[in-house]
């Protein structure tokens, strides 16, 4: 049993959860995550690792409550356990100094990419994080990524922000206006396909960190692969992050919505919206 350390409501159906898992702190990198079990007959979903404390022993995750699973998980409190938590799985972010790079996140990915922006900074990088939100209102994650970032852009679905609309219009933007290295990319799955295309013309390096569907976390039950460059690859044990421009988007795309049914009527409708592009 994993034991909950800290509940926070991050915005309207995300939630932040500490919990106590020190075998998991002290091996966790960039970019990996965890599978986890809520009870003894729950399913097995995958969530990012959102931040680790050593020390405490203690990892971080953020979730969007959006199904049948996630609102069991969102119904525990601080003090409650959760029954499995297997981890870290996947390959760690490649850190260098890569020079100047752009860090594109949206929905909960304005939290999990925490520990991707600090490594960057850490090693030297020119950091420009651009965060979208729906509305200010949703906004969240901005305070804890701007102690990493040298610049911080955040856009809105609304007019209540200076830059609205797509994630990917002031990234374009910044694009013409200064030479980038690398873009790294996590949201939901269609905005990352934009970025991507957003990136082609000026042949940027764009990496995504892909959420495909996942059951065990171990490339064995093979519900999680998804086309790279032509080849069948396995999200949980080759990724989860690829370059952008090699990803058969549609394929994941459609792979994601399959059981869109089972969830929110706002995930059902992006799901609807993804098809459409």
């Amino acid at each position: 049993m994993y034991r909950i350390l800290l509940r926070e409501d991050l915005a309207p159906n995300i939630h932040r959860f500490k919990i106590d898992a020190p075998t998991i702190a002290r091996k966790a990198e960039p970019g990996q995550f965890v599978i986890v079990r809520v009870d003894d007959k729950g399913e097995r979903i995958p969530l990012t690792i959102a931040d680790w404390d050593r020390d405490v022993g203690s990892i971080t995750i953020v979730f969007n409550q959006v199904g049948k699973t996630t609102n069991k998980l969102a119904a525990l409190k601080a003090g409650d356990s959760i029954e499995n938590v297997a981890g870290p799985l996947g390959l760690p972010v490649a850190i260098e100094n890569f020079g100047n790079v752009a860090c594109v996140v949206g929905g909960y990915g304005a939290a999990t990419i925490l520990p991707i922006v600090r490594a960057l900074k850490e090693a030297g990088n020119i950091v420009t994080s651009i965060i979208r939100a729906p509305s200010k209102e949703t906004l969240f994650g901005e305070a804890r990524l701007g102690e990493y970032s040298d610049k911080i852009m955040v856009v809105t679905g609304d007019t209540s922000n200076e830059y609205h609309g797509f994630v990917f219009e002031p990234l374009r933007e910044l694009l013409k206006k200064e030479k980038f290295d690398l873009v790294i990319t996590m949201a939901p799955t269609c905005v990352m396909r934009l970025v991507s295309l957003t990136t082609k013309p000026f042949k940027v390096k764009t990496i995504a960190s892909l959420n495909p569907i996942m059951v065990d976390g171990t490339g064995m039950c093979g519900c999680c692969r998804v086309i790279i460059d032509g080849v069948t690859k396995f999200a949980c044990v080759d990724g989860p992050v690829f370059d952008a421009q090699e990803v058969a988007w549609d394929m994941l795309m459609t792979r994601r919505c399959t059981y869109s049914g089972e969830t929110s009527p706002e995930l059902r409708y992006q799901c609807y919206k993804c098809a459409q592009w």
